[in-house]
C-alpha cells in the first residue's frame, strides 16, 4: 500500500495499578504494580519490542485517602526512569516533574543525568501542579495562583534550558597527552536574574547525544494551550471524540505558528484507552460491563479531583450539576472547566456527571480492525500526530501491540523498526544546537 506522508507516534503511559478507582482489580495486574520495578521493566520492554516512541510516567505531589490506587503508592518518576534506562536500549523515557515545587538547578541536573544514562532518550513533562494541597507538602501555606504558575513555569524552563547549554558539545577534549580535560572557553555561566529565580550556573554535567531532553506538556485551559504552543515539543492531550481532538490540535498548532515556531516540531498525542475484542459487539459489551461495575461513591471522588478534591457528596445527586466555577481557577483548570462545560451543555445532573466522567467516552472500542480504522481516521484527519496508550489492562495492551499495530504497519502508518537511537530522532524533532556555539559561529 502507498505509504502515508508521515507516520504515527505512539507512547505508552505506565500507570501501574491504574488511575481509575477499579483498574487495580484486573486479575492479570499485580496488586503492587505501581511500586514493582519488574512490572515497569516488562511493560517498557513490551512497548520497545512494539517500536513505541517512548514510555511516560505521570506524577503529582498530593494525595487523599480516597485517591485512586496508583496515586496512593507509586515510584518517583526520575528514579524509575533511570532503572528503565539501563533495562531498555531504544525507547524514549519521559517523566513528569512540577515547576511549582522544585528548583531549576536540581531539575536541570536530574534530567541531564537521565539523558546521559539513557544515551539521549530522556523527556520532561513540564507541569505546574493542579492540586492546592501540594503546597503544604513543600512548606507553603497556599498554592501559587494559577496566573503565577505559568509565568513561573516559563521562567523555570528558560533557566533549565540555559543550564543545559552550560557546556558546548566539544567542551571536553579529555586529552591526556596535553593534560587538558576541559576547554574552559566552552564552559558558560548562566547568571540569570528574573522574577522568580536567581541562578548563577554553570551546570556541572554535559549535554547528551540528543542535545537536550525533549520538552513535553499537557494543558487544556487557555493558559495551558498557550504555554504548550510556546514551549512544548510534545503535548499530551485528552479528547472524547474526533471533533474535540481536531479543535485542540488546530488551535495549538496555529498558536505555535503565530509565535514563529514550526508546527511540525510539536507532536500532539491524545490519550488512548481502547477496548479490543474479536468483534465490535463483544468489545461494546465489555465496555457496558465496565460501566456497570462502577461505584458511585468512588465516581464522586474521582469527579472531585480536578476541583482540588472537592466534596461533591454535599449536593443532591439528582439536581443539576452544581455551580462550582469558583473552584476551577487554582485546580486542574482545563479539566475542571471541561467537566462544567459538558455538564451544562448536556443538562446533566450531578449523578449523571459523575457516571459520565468515571466511565468516559471511548471512541476506540471494537475489533482490532475497527480500532485501527479509528486511529487512522484521527491521524489522517489532522486530529493528532499519534497517541499515548495507557497501559493498565494487560489484555488490551497485548492485543493492541499484537493485532492493531500490525494493521497500522500494513497501512504504512507505523514503523517496523527504529530508525534512530534518541527520543528526538523517534519524534522527528531537530537537534537543539548549543546557544553559545551558535552565537560564536554567527559572529565568525
Amino acid at each position: 500500500m502507498t505509504k502515508s506522508r508521515k507516520q504515527l507516534h505512539l507512547g505508552a503511559i505506565l500507570s501501574g495499578v491504574g488511575t481509575g478507582q477499579n483498574d487495580w482489580l484486573h486479575p492479570g495486574l499485580p496488586g503492587d504494580a505501581s511500586v514493582n520495578i519488574n512490572w515497569y521493566i516488562e511493560a517498557a520492554r513490551k512497548a520497545e519490542a512494539a517500536k513505541f516512541d517512548h514510555v511516560f510516567i505521570v506524577d503529582s505531589p498530593y494525595i487523599t485517602p480516597d485517591t485512586a490506587p496508583h496515586f496512593l503508592n507509586r515510584l518517583e518518576p526520575l528514579t524509575l526512569l533511570s532503572a528503565l534506562a539501563v533495562t531498555t536500549s531504544k525507547i524514549g523515557l519521559a517523566g513528569t516533574l512540577t515547576t511549582s515545587y522544585w528548583e531549576p538547578f536540581n531539575v536541570a541536573r536530574q534530567f541531564a543525568s537521565l539523558d546521559l544514562i539513557s544515551n539521549g532518550r530522556a523527556g520532561w513533562n513540564v507541569v505546574t501542579t493542579g492540586l492546592e494541597g501540594a503546597s503544604r507538602n513543600y512548606g507553603r501555606e497556599a498554592h501559587f495562583p494559577h496566573q503565577d504558575r505559568y509565568r513561573r513555569a516559563a521562567e523555570f524552563l528558560s533557566v533549565v534550558k540555559g543550564l543545559w547549554d552550560s557546556y558546548e558539545d566539544d567542551a571536553f577534549p579529555r586529552d591526556k597527552s596535553r593534560k587538558i580535560f576541559l576547554d574552559k572557553a566552552k564552559l558558560h555561566a548562566l547568571n540569570h536574574h528574573g522574577e522568580f529565580f536567581n541562578v548563577a550556573g554553570p551546570l556541572n554535567i554535559q549535554r547528551s547525544r540528543q542535545g537536550q531532553p525533549v520538552i513535553f506538556q499537557a494543558g487544556e485551559s487557555a493558559e495551558g494551550r498557550a504555554f504548550g504552543a510556546a514551549i512544548a515539543e510534545g503535548i499530551y492531550s485528552n479528547a472524547e471524540n474526533f471533533e474535540q481532538a481536531k479543535e485542540y490540535y488546530d488551535d495549538v498548532k496555529s498558536q505555535a505558528a503565530a509565535l514563529g515556531r514550526n508546527p511540525d516540531h510539536i507532536v500532539i498525542l491524545p490519550g488512548l484507552i481502547p477496548i479490543i475484542a474479536d468483534t465490535d459487539e463483544v468489545a461494546e459489551a465489555r465496555q457496558a460491563a465496565q460501566i456497570g461495575n462502577l461505584d458511585l461513591d468512588k465516581a464522586l471522588v474521582q469527579l472531585g479531583r480536578p476541583f482540588n478534591y472537592h466534596d461533591f457528596t454535599q449536593y443532591p445527586l439528582d439536581a443539576p450539576f452544581p455551580s462550582v466555577e469558583h473552584l476551577t481557577l487554582n485546580s486542574y483548570k482545563g479539566h475542571a472547566e471541561r467537566i462544567i462545560r459538558i455538564a451544562r451543555r448536556e443538562n446533566l445532573t450531578l449523578r449523571e456527571t459523575a457516571w459520565r466522567f468515571a466511565a468516559g467516552r471511548r471512541p476506540f472500542v471494537g475489533s482490532p480492525q475497527t480500532v485501527a480504522d479509528e486511529i487512522e481516521h484521527w491521524f489522517e484527519g489532522g486530529a493528532c500526530d499519534g497517541f499515548n496508550f495507557r497501559v493498565v489492562n494487560p489484555e488490551d495492551f497485548e492485543r493492541f501491540t499484537g493485532e492493531v499495530v500490525p494493521i497500522l504497519r500494513e497501512r504504512g502508518l507505523f514503523r517496523s523498526e527504529y530508525e534512530h537511537d534518541t527520543l528526538r530522532g523517534h519524534l522527528g524533532l531537530p537537534y537543539p544546537e548549543n546557544r553559545h556555539a551558535e552565537a560564536r559561529f554567527a559572529a565568525e
